[in-house]
Order: structure tokens, then C-alpha cells, then sequence
């Protein structure tokens, strides 16, 4: 399904400073004595979560990331935050405990986290009780991450792309460990402050892995992270990849993120987004996955255009304006008006071949 993401955006957009912290004042520098510190951690009851603040003490384990200790752990190698691979620095311990909150991580869980950075995030994971398998691209991040957790058995890093990564390859070994006394392979999940160039292909790559995870918790663009969990057709931002994801999982939106939280700041906010993942036997009954997809991206290519006309060379005009209204739809309608089931009654109305068992 080469094109189906092909519409969400998927970077940030960052300015780089470099990385020097401000002229030291005699209380500038956060020590572990008695300081505590203004963190975001409650969560409103509005649809759009904000994090508000509260005050934590900074002596809690897992609020040594900050500024200060990600600019350390950076200069230890040298490193300076490559706009090339997304590089952003989550500086909110708190932020990072609600992450692992959504994902309701506890003891005995394996989870994959997908560019650790400076371990920050891998820190309040392990703090959990979890089994980290961390993948990193750039060789001085898997460094300070292999370094910084040298003395654990709780954490393996991987130096790999992950786009180009045999995912399914590396996590039957780790869960293989985990096995509980009924027999059954347990279901890892997937935690990540996401580098934002690699989102989408994330997403694309992820959801489909129903098998192996059970919850795909990420960090996102904000203005990304609404429209993905956007369900509802008739919107000017409905695309192929809102039916994707329906598809596959069922996406919340849980909270939101002040870009003021990372290093460097970018220019806007980001959000944090669950995906619980459907089993395969829960997938939509369609007659093949490929054909339904190739479908969806077919109808979309043309998006004003009404589905008679942009789906003719699946079948005849006549017969997509008979299996609409079949469906209860008009014959005029266009891609944006269909939900997910719409579109998989219409597939399996026009395209000519059985319905397949999803586990064949």
C-alpha cells in the first residue's frame, strides 16, 4: 500500500539552537537537594487533553532527565540534535510517566521503543518493571543508551533503522522469556517519543502487527495526531489513512504536549496517541486486504470526484451506483461521505472475488 499514507505530513518543522545552556545564575542549575520542580502531569476532561502543572519533587528516580542532564549526556559524545533523523529531546520526566501510563505498562511487560534518544523515556519504562528492546539509528544515541544502562538486563539496544528493521524477527525472542504457565505467547507493546520524520512509515508498519502488539502508544505532531483519530467521514481532512487505521486499531487521543517540553523547540505541539490493535479475526471481513486497500486508495486519488467515475475501471458506472445504493448510500457519492464499513460493504459488493479467511 505504497500511496495510502501518503497525505499526512510527517515532520516538524524545527529551529536548531546550539547546544550551550544559558550563563549559570546561582540557582539556575536543578540539583537533587530539596527543589522540586513545575512539571505538566494532570490530565483535563476536555476531548483535547492538556497537561497541566503540578510540583513533583525532583528526587522521584525518574525526574533526572532534564534540560541539564539531556544537554550532558549529549556533549558526552559530542552530539549535536540532527534535523536529518527528527532528533528531539524530551526534557518533562512527567510527560514521559504519562506516556508509559497510557500504555498501562507494568511488571513483566516487553515493550519496543523506537528511538530512545538519551534513555530518558527507556528510564521511567524500566522504572515500570518493563523489558525494553530499543531500537536507535544513530550510533552515539545507541551508545549513550547501551552506556547508561550497561548495569541492567532489562534493556537491549539495537542499532538499526527501524524502517528496515525485521521487527517480527526480534520480538518472539524477547517475549519467548515471557510465557505465561497457559502456554500462550504474551503481547508486547510499543512505547515511543517518536523521531517525526519516521511517523507515518511507523504507523503504516506497526498497526497491521495485531499478532505481536497489543498497544501502540506514540508521541505525535499535535495537528497530525487529531486527524488520525478522526473516524468521522464528511471532514476536509478524511483520507485513506483514517481508514487504514480504523481498520486496525482504535485510536484515542490522549493528551497534549507544549513544545516548550523538548530540545530543540520545535514550532508546534505534539500529542500523544494510543492505538489498541485488533486481532486478526476482529479485521473487517473483506475479500482481500490488498484489493480492499488498493480500492480505498483508488477512490481517494480522485477526491471530489463521486465514485462512479473513480472506481470505473474496477466495474461499470451502473454497477457501482447499484452496490451504493445497496449500501444505503447515493449513487452520486464520493469518498469523503463513506465510513469504514461503507467502503468495506462496497468493496465486497464490486470487487469479484471470495471472501478470504484473514489467518490463509
Amino acid at each position: 500500500m505504497p500511496c495510502l499514507l501518503h497525505s499526512i505530513p510527517t515532520t516538524f518543522s524545527f529551529s536548531y539552537p546550539e547546544i550551550s545552556p544559558p550563563p549559570p545564575t546561582p540557582n539556575s542549575r536543578i540539583t537533587a537537594a530539596a527543589t522540586t520542580t513545575t512539571v505538566s502531569s494532570k490530565i483535563s476532561k476536555t476531548p483535547r487533553h492538556t497537561l497541566a502543572s503540578t510540583t513533583l519533587n525532583t528526587k522521584s528516580k525518574s525526574q533526572e532527565d532534564d534540560y541539564y542532564s539531556t544537554l550532558e549526556a549529549l556533549n558526552s559524545k559530542g552530539r549535536f540534535p540532527r534535523k536529518s533523523l527528527g532528533q528531539h529531546y524530551m526534557l518533562n520526566a512527567s510527560i514521559n510517566e504519562e506516556l508509559v501510563m497510557s500504555a498501562n505498562v507494568k511488571e513483566g511487560d516487553v515493550v519496543l521503543e523506537i528511538g530512545p534518544g538519551t534513555g530518558s523515556l527507556t528510564n521511567v519504562l524500566v522504572n515500570a518493571g518493563a523489558t525494553v528492546l530499543a531500537i536507535e539509528k544513530d550510533p552515539y544515541m545507541a551508545a549513550i543508551v547501551r552506556d547508561r544502562f550497561a548495569g541492567s538486563n532489562r534493556v537491549e539496544v539495537l542499532e538499526e533503522d527501524f524502517i528496515r528493521s525485521h521487527i517480527r524477527s526480534h520480538m518472539p525472542s524477547m517475549l519467548a522469556s515471557k510465557i505465561p504457565p497457559d502456554g500462550n505467547l504474551p503481547y508486547a507493546k510499543v512505547v515511543s517519543n517518536l523521531p517525526f520524520n519516521i511517523s507515518t512509515d511507523v504507523i503504516k508498519l506497526l498497526l497491521p502487527m495485531g499478532d505481536i502488539f497489543s498497544e501502540v502508544v506514540l508521541l505525535l505532531q499535535d495537528e497530525a495526531a487529531l486527524r488520525l483519530v478522526d473516524s468521522s467521514s464528511k471532514s476536509s481532512e478524511y483520507r485513506p489513512i483514517n481508514v487504514f487505521i480504523n481498520f486496525y486499531a482504535d485510536p484515542e487521543y490522549k493528551f497534549k504536549v507544549p513544545r516548550t517540553n523538548f530540545f530543540p523547540q520545535p514550532k508546534v505541539d505534539a500529542a500523544v496517541v494510543a492505538f489498541r490493535l485488533k486481532q486478526i479475526t476482529d479485521y473487517p471481513q473483506v475479500s482481500t486486504i490488498k484489493s480492499f486497500f488498493s480500492m480505498v486508495n483508488s477512490a481517494f486519488n480522485g477526491k471530489r470526484k463521486m465514485l462512479r467515475k473513480s472506481l470505473q475501471h474496477i466495474c461499470s458506472s451502473p454497477e457501482i451506483e447499484a452496490a451504493l445504493r445497496s449500501g444505503g448510500l447515493p449513487p452520486t457519492a464520493r469518498p469523503e461521505e463513506l465510513t469504514l464499513e461503507d467502503f468495506v460493504k462496497l468493496h465486497n459488493l464490486i470487487v469479484k472475488t471470495p471472501i478470504l479467511n484473514h489467518l490463509e
